[in-house]
C-alpha cells in the first residue's frame, strides 16, 4: 500500500492527514435553487490503512468520528490493508465492491477494456457499482439523514470510483450544478498525483498491471468528460439520482428532504 508521508496538498478542499491519499472535504457549492451546501458536508479519501501516528492526530482534529469503508473484504486481504483502530473513530465496513473484481483474471479483463474503450469501461464499471453498492450507499445516506452533527468520511482504495459514485449521488440530490460535480470528480487527479510515483513503482512489479499498463493509466484517470457522461448515464438509466435513492435504496421523499434540510443553508 502506498504511503504518502509528505504534506503535499495543504489547501482546500484537500486536508493534510499523513499517510492518507486524496483526502478532501466536500461542500460549499451553490445549488441550482440558490441555496448553498454547508462548507463541509462530508470528507472523502483513498485508503486510510497507512495512516501514521501524526496522521491520526491530524484526522482527530478534523472532528470525524465515523468512517465508512467501501472496500471489499478480498481487496483488504489481497493488499494487506486492514484499517488500524483509532481512538474515538467508529469504522463501519460497507463493502461496495463488484464481486470478484479484484482477482487477477477479472483485473486483466477490465484493464483490456480500459485500453480499448476508456469511456465505455468507466460507464460499465459505474453502472455495476450503482447496481451492487445499494446497501453500502443506503447505510451512509441513513447516517447523513440521522446524524448531521457527526462528520464522517467515506473511502475506498483510491477514493475515486466507489467513493466518487456516492459523492456524485449526494451532490445530485442536493441540487449542486453539473459543472461543480464534474470539477469535484476531477479533483481526484490532483489528489492522487503525489502518490503516483510510489504507486507506479509498486504496480510495475505486478504482471497483471505491467502487462496492461495503458489500461491501468486510463482506469486511474478522473477526466471531466467521464463525469459528463456519467451524469447523463445516471439520468437515463435510473431517471436521476433522486429516483435512484427511492427505487434502489428504498429511501423516500421525506428522507431526501431531511438530508437536504441537514446540509443546505
Amino acid at each position: 500500500m502506498v504511503v504518502n508521508l509528505e504534506p503535499s496538498l495543504p489547501y482546500p478542499p484537500f486536508v493534510d492527514v499523513e499517510g492518507v491519499i486524496n483526502i478532501r472535504s466536500v461542500g460549499g457549492y451553490t445549488t441550482s435553487t440558490g441555496r448553498a451546501l454547508k462548507p463541509i458536508v462530508i470528507y472523502r479519501s483513498g485508503d486510510i490503512s497507512s495512516i501514521t501516528h501524526k496522521g491520526k492526530e491530524q484526522f482527530s482534529e478534523l472532528g470525524v468520528h465515523v468512517v465508512f469503508d467501501f472496500r471489499a473484504d478480498s481487496e483488504i486481504k489481497n493488499y494487506d490493508s486492514a484499517t488500524p483502530s483509532m481512538e474515538g473513530i467508529n469504522i463501519i465496513r460497507a463493502p461496495a465492491g463488484i464481486q470478484n473484481a479484484f482477482d487477477p483474471a477479472s483485473i486483466a479483463i477490465r484493464l483490456k477494456n480500459w485500453t480499448t474503450d476508456e469511456l465505455g469501461a468507466f460507464l460499465t464499471t459505474y453502472g455495476e457499482i450503482l447496481d451492487t453498492a445499494t446497501e453500502a450507499f443506503r447505510t451512509v445516506f441513513i447516517h447523513l439523514r440521522d446524524h448531521p452533527d457527526q462528520p464522517c468520511l467515506v473511502h475506498c482504495t483510491a477514493g475515486k470510483d466507489r467513493t466518487g459514485m456516492f459523492i456524485t449521488l449526494l451532490l445530485m440530490i442536493l441540487g449542486v450544478e453539473d459543472r461543480d460535480i464534474i470539477d469535484e470528480y476531477a479533483l481526484t487527479t490532483v489528489g492522487l498525483a503525489p502518490s503516483m510515483p510510489q504507486l507506479t513503482r509498486k504496480l510495475q512489479k505486478m504482471p497483471v498491471f505491467r502487462d496492461n499498463w495503458d489500461g491501468l493509466l486510463n482506469m486511474g484517470s478522473s477526466k471531466p468528460e467521464t463525469m459528463v457522461a456519467t451524469l447523463q448515464f445516471i439520468r437515463e438509466k435510473y431517471n436521476g439520482a433522486e429516483a435512484y435513492l427511492k427505487t434502489r435504496l428504498n429511501l423516500d421523499e421525506e428522507d431526501i428532504l431531511k438530508i437536504r434540510e441537514n446540509y443546505l443553508i
